[in-house]
């Protein structure tokens, strides 16, 4: 029998976080995970790729059970293979998760199929015996480095936090062996804000560096206000002061912010990417992007929009990817990105590395295991196993 992909499975499970906070209450978000089963056996097991809709967003599983997965079990199986016929080819899978879909209205839609995108090349890297990773540089032509700069991305607000309990967290972090923290600005006053960021880098000292971020709060009013705030001290970024299609507003505010800025996670699609950058005012010697795979349409999608940055002249490191999820470590590590995010206390099972992996320095080390990795990570293989049982 030829390889074909058997089943599209896909359970809709909750998000374990303690936090209730000015931005969302994380502990009413779901997460979509998804089992691609095939009919290949690797070691005496069934080969099956795993893959959820990153971090920081909400199940999609009515477009992935109702529109998409079906679209892939009704094509010819002949049809997704690569062109040697020994495995599946991710782009034909995701175009035939695409068919008759119109263009534009990135959103919800761009989760669904990135969700299924990040199984599927998590059975192909396993069909073909090799870490995602190194499939991927295999496949571009460059040298795989397993080592990933991470930084730890917390600093929330939420009821009774003061800034004691504040620089408690971010000093965890650094004992924890990272090198650069993130905390949330926008949800107090400027005033009290500035006070939080003082507070934070005196705790830190010269062993870290700290960046901000806004998650899109601010008008372009507020968002240059910050800027001269910010600007006074030398921070790592200035994350998403606006609306992430606002992209007048973020090239306003390269004129008032000298410093390294960031944005991204927000984008879902290359078109949205490329806006970006044409209209944004980015900066390709500083600024940092932070398109997120798993939420733009997943690897064939995100490996368009690197494709554009290199045709207008950005480089692939400076680009660290919303999520701090697995798939995005094995892309940074596979395509040479800048590093990823991590969120060290928050969305699991979801985000963080294999067992055993730790920081050193600000870097985490990729061990050479088959696909993604999930079965490493024990908390999380363990909900994974339910979808493909």
């Amino acid at each position: 029998m030829p390889l074909r992909i058997v089943d599209v499975r896909e359970v809709t499970k909750p998000i374990s976080s303690p936090i209730r906070n000015a931005y969302i209450d994380f502990s009413k978000m779901t997460s979509s995970l998804v089992a691609v089963v095939t009919n290949v056996q690797r070691g005496g097991r069934t080969v099956v790729g795993y893959g959820f809709n990153s971090n920081g967003r909400y199940g999609q599983g009515g477009l992935i059970r109702e529109r998409f997965a079906p679209r892939i079990l009704e094509a010819d199986p002949a049809s997704l293979l690569d062109e040697t016929g020994d495995n599946l080819d991710p782009d034909r899978v995701w175009g035939s998760m695409m068919r008759n879909e119109k263009p534009g209205g990135h959103g919800d839609r761009s989760v669904a199929v990135g969700s299924i995108d990040m199984a599927v090349w998590d059975a192909v890297a396993k069909i073909a015996g090799k870490p995602l990773f190194r499939l991927l540089a295999e496949r571009n032509g460059v040298a795989a480095d397993p080592q990933v700069f991470v930084y730890a991305a917390g600093g929330y607000y939420y009821p009774g936090k003061d800034d004691s309990a504040l620089c408690a967290e971010m000093r965890s972090y650094l004992n924890r062996g990272y090198t650069v923290v993130k905390m949330k600005i926008g949800g107090e006053s400027i005033a009290d804000d500035r006070r939080r960021i003082e507070a934070v880098l005196k705790e830190i000292g010269p062993h870290a560096r700290l960046a901000v971020d806004a998650n899109g709060r601010f008008d372009l009013e507020a968002a240059i206000a910050y800027a001269k705030m910010l600007r006074d001290y030398e921070l790592f970024w200035y994350e998403e002061a606006g609306d992430p299609l606002d992209y007048q507003l973020q090239a306003a505010l390269a004129a008032f912010y000298p410093g390294p800025m960031a944005t991204g996670e927000n984008l879902f699609s290359h078109q949205d990417a490329r806006n970006l950058i044409r209209h944004g005012g980015l900066r390709a010697d500083r600024d940092w992007l932070q398109f997120d795979c798993a939420l733009s349409y997943g690897l064939c999608e995100y490996q368009r929009t690197l494709a554009m940055l290199k045709e207008h002249g950005w480089s692939w490191q400076r680009c660290i990817p919303h999520g701090g999820h697995q798939m995005s470590l094995n892309i940074a590590a596979g395509l040479g990105l800048g590093g990823n995010e991590s969120y060290p206390d928050v969305f699991q099972p979801y985000g963080g590395f294999p067992d055993g992996t730790q920081v050193r320095d600000g870097f985490v080390t990729l061990p050479d295991l088959p696909g993604i990795g999930f079965e490493a990570k024990s908390d999380l293989y363990a909900i994974m196993r339910e979808v493909a049982s």
